[in-house]
Formats: structure tokens, C-alpha cells, sequence
């Protein structure tokens, strides 16, 4: 294979409040790169404070692409990413630039270079089925069924993350097989040559602190009137998978009177700080990963040797 036959990605993965925009910024201005959003809160309209989307300047600078594609009431996929990442990779690739994949949705990244599994379609009538049992057992209750069905997946998904508890459960009662059975199968590897980067503080304790700031400082930059927004719009409802996204979870219990602002501001906090966690997980897994530091000078230094000596 020639080099023209193999053009080079960089992905610059990460969990929540590591860093991953400022570089990746600091990368556009470097390299002849185009950013694409590798993030399942970034796709919502109208989500912009609470998911730390790029701000218009950020974007000016560097102009991301797969950002504001959806309603908070539709759904967005792993097959609706990877369709559209590969589009946007190849129009990147054809202009003689890199394409530059920054986020943390773990399973983005894997559906992009495994391919994906062939899975069932949604069924509506199955998953109003799973919810209305979760609303009467709990979730809990249900993951202890995936256990029984599908140890292997119920040992990777969380009891409290219930859209994909959901949807492991929905695989089976539609196919009668398990979600770990059909993704032994999986699709179309990604045909481009990979440099994958991780930026995480080496110091567990300070990524905590960094997402309880950045935290804070969406409070103070209108986070509460952004989700009031969405709450007052009448279409919208906290099992969404756009209202479940960390931190408007909990500022929606908030405004449905659920909980007290010190509540909201705490599980927020808690909440952002167990998916980075979940990320860090992912991320430990990862092969063929160079992990920098969160904070670092040299960082974008490494990345564009990398570059060269690719």
C-alpha cells in the first residue's frame, strides 16, 4: 500500500475536563488539520453550556465539525456517528488535509475503527416495555436479568446507566440473542492509518478538581437558564438520552423540584466525575494509545513529531 492508499487520523481522546479542546485548538493552529467532534452531547442544538461545546470564538479558531446536528428530542447513534464521521474524513482526506478526532465518547471511537455489529433495529413497543419495568422494579432489578442473559455485558454496562442497560436488554427480546453473541460479528475496519492520543492528568484527584471548577463556572455562565430553556419547551422529558446527559439530568430533577440546588450542584459534580472515570476505563484498555499529560507543554510537540516521523 502506498501512503496516498493509507492517510493518517489523529484521534485525541480523553475523559470529561482533561484538556482535549484547548490542544486540539492549539493543534488546527499547527498542523493542517480539521477538527470532527467525537462526543455524544455535542450533536444536541441548544446543549451548549452544559456539554463545554466549543465556544463561537473557540470555533472561529478552529471550527469543529459533527457539532449541533440534532433536536434534543431525536436520537443519534454509534451507526449514525460513524456514518457521518467517514463522510467527513473522507471530504477532510480529499482536501490534502488530516482529519482530527477529539472526544470522549469511547464507543464513537470504537464503531469508527471496528466497524459495527449487524444489531436489530429499535423496536418502540419493546422499549416502552423495558422503561415502563424499570419505573415499577428499577433499574437494578433489570440489570440483575441482563446478568442472567448477558454476563459478559452486564459486567461492561453500569446499573445506572440505563440507555444502554436498554438497550442490551431490547437486543435480546427482539433477536433472542445477546448483545455479546451478535457483536462477535463485527463490520468494516476504518481503512486509514491511526494516531491515537490520550490527555488525562496523571493525578486522579486533580481531574476531579478540574470538572467541579468547570462545574461552577457553567453554573455562573448560564447553565441553569440554558436547561430552563429546554424545560420550558414542553417536548422534552427526563428519560431523553439528551436529558440524560451528565449535569442536565441534574439540574432538570432541580427544576422539577426534585432536588435542592446544592443537591443538583453535587450530583452534577459526582455524576461528571464517574463517566470520566468510565472513560478512564475505556482508556486503559485501549491499545496502541500515547497518553499525555493534562497541563503539559509539550503535548502538541509530541503530536506533531508524531506526525512527521509517522
Amino acid at each position: 500500500m502506498t501512503e496516498l492508499q493509507h492517510p493518517t487520523v489523529i484521534f485525541l481522546m480523553g475523559p470529561t475536563a482533561s484538556g482535549k479542546t484547548a490542544l486540539a485548538i492549539e493543534l488546527a493552529k499547527r498542523l493542517p488539520c480539521d477538527i470532527i467532534s467525537v462526543d455524544s452531547a455535542l450533536v444536541y442544538r441548544g446543549m451548549d453550556i452544559g456539554t463545554a461545546k466549543p465556544t463561537a470564538e473557540e470555533q472561529v479558531q478552529a471550527p469543529h465539525r459533527l457539532l449541533d446536528l440534532i433536536e434534543p428530542t431525536e436520537a443519534y447513534s454509534a451507526a449514525d456517528f460513524r456514518r457521518d464521521a467517514l463522510r467527513e474524513i473522507e471530504s477532510i482526506v480529499a482536501q490534502g488535509r488530516i482529519p482530527l478526532l477529539v472526544g470522549g465518547t469511547m464507543l464513537y471511537y470504537k464503531a469508527l475503527l471496528e466497524g459495527l455489529s449487524p444489531l436489530p433495529a429499535a423496536d418502540p413497543l419493546i422499549r416502552q416495555a423495558i422503561e415502563t419495568e424499570a419505573a415499577q422494579i428499577g433499574w437494578d432489578a433489570l440489570h440483575q436479568q441482563l446478568q442472567h442473559i448477558d454476563p459478559v455485558s452486564a459486567a461492561r454496562i453500569h446499573p445506572n446507566d440505563p440507555q444502554r442497560l436498554s438497550r442490551a436488554l431490547e437486543v435480546y427480546r427482539i433477536s433472542g440473542k445477546t448483545l455479546t453473541e451478535l457483536t462477535q460479528t463485527k463490520g468494516e475496519q476504518l481503512p486509514y492509518r491511526t494516531l491515537q492520543f490520550a490527555i488525562a492528568p496523571r493525578d486522579r484527584e486533580l481531574l476531579r478538581q478540574r470538572i467541579a471548577e468547570r462545574y461552577k463556572l457553567m453554573l455562573a455562565q448560564g447553565f441553569e437558564q440554558e436547561v430552563r430553556a429546554l424545560y420550558q419547551r414542553g417536548d422534552l422529558n427526563a428519560d431523553l438520552p439528551s436529558i440524560r446527559c451528565v449535569g442536565y439530568r441534574q439540574m432538570w430533577e432541580y427544576l422539577d423540584g426534585q432536588l435542592s440546588y446544592d443537591e443538583m450542584v453535587y450530583r452534577g459534580i459526582v455524576a461528571t466525575c464517574q463517566l470520566a472515570k468510565r472513560q478512564m476505563t475505556w482508556l486503559r484498555g485501549w491499545q496502541n494509545v500515547t497518553w499525555l499529560e493534562t497541563g503539559a507543554v509539550n503535548n502538541a510537540d509530541i503530536v506533531c513529531q508524531s506526525i512527521t516521523s509517522a
